[in-house]
């Protein structure tokens, strides 16, 4: 098992498959023209799955698909289909753009949850947000994924003064949808214009809600990131995820691999370890694993700890999200 300084036992693997993305959202990717890394760079099919056995042979039990947008990458179907033979929970998070051309293989692999980026429920908002224009696209993969019985998990980060007046929006799409919405603290990285006045928190998004709704909070799994809340009489839910006021360090069981074969033993790690080039010249990569997980600081990178209003985001030492993988 991966177990760390403070006890915490990793078992949630998150692998990146590209850092392109056909989506140009400020706070993830901030210019419109952003130099993605070139094919060599990146962790190629077999590769993928070589180090994901690799971490299933060091107890991983879970493992999320993610980007920039991994339904991009031309092979992305093959991934699906070779990760899915591994004794794993395979999940998948995804803007939703091209889900319809991937359903088969996400049926074929037993996918039975996935994450779907949308920030906004009105269209002209989402080309405001992503300065493109698929918010139907978007919309009708996320309906059309719940007649076919998977679970859809919309991630909308809520900023101020961007999406804050449309909270109680999403809470009433919950109310004749089995769509499970979670509102996520806006987070500094590298690039994305990040301020402690733009975050909408846990606390603010719940006295927004309970203006309007009488809600009743859910028992949460154990390393959930969200606190899981339902309006009764509802058919979905909705939770936060209170990365910056109130985090959820202490239980953490996740660790990241980037595109390009970096491992990060925290989304706020500044440092990375190359387990890419380690297994292309034939080392011992299980060891750079648990050696990563060895260092991994107490709480979101050792580069933060106090009060968020007091962070400035030039001195948080990151990559931007979309070359981290969400």
């Amino acid at each position: 098992m991966l177990i760390d300084s403070f006890n915490r036992i990793h078992t949630y693997l998150r692998i990146s498959l590209t850092d392109n993305c056909n989506l140009r959202c400020f706070y993830c990717m901030p210019e419109e023209e952003y130099a993605f890394m070139p094919s060599a760079r990146l962790m190629q099919a077999h590769e993928i799955e070589t180090l994901a056995k690799i971490f299933v042979d060091l107890g991983v039990t879970k493992i999320r698909l993610t980007g920039g947008e991994p339904l991009v990458r031309k092979d992305a179907g093959a991934i699906i289909r070779s990760l899915a033979q591994l004794p794993v929970t395979l999940t998948l998070s995804t803007n939703g753009i091209r889900l319809q051309e991937h359903l088969p293989a996400i049926k074929a692999a037993n996918i039975t949850s996935i994450n779907i980026s949308l920030d906004t429920l009105k269209a002209s908002q989402f080309r405001f947000i992503t300065r493109r224009d698929n918010f139907q696209q978007v919309w009708d993969n996320i309906h059309l994924l719940i007649q076919q019985g998977i679970h859809v998990k919309v991630n909308a980060v809520a900023m101020k003064g961007i999406n804050d007046q449309e909270i109680h929006d999403f809470v009433e799409w919950t109310k004749h949808t089995p769509v499970h919405v979670r509102f996520i603290e806006f987070m500094p990285f590298s690039g994305n214009q990040w301020s402690s006045n733009k975050v909408f928190t846990w606390q603010e998004i719940l006295q927004l809600i309970e203006s309007k709704y009488t809600i009743e909070r859910l028992q949460d799994e154990e390393h959930d990131t969200a606190k899981h809340y339902r309006v009764p009489g509802h058919a979905g839910t909705f939770a936060v995820i209170s990365t910056m006021s109130a985090p959820f360090c202490s239980t953490c069981n996740r660790m990241r691999l980037t595109a390009d074969g970096k491992m990060k033993n925290c989304l706020f790690s500044k440092g990375e370890i190359d387990l890419l080039q380690a297994l292309r010249k034939g080392e011992d990569v299980k060891s750079l694993i648990i050696a990563s997980i060895s260092q991994k600081a107490a709480e979101r990178g050792g580069q933060f700890v106090n009060d968020f209003t007091q962070l400035q985001s030039t001195a948080i030492e990151n990559r931007s999200m979309i070359a981290i993988g969400g």
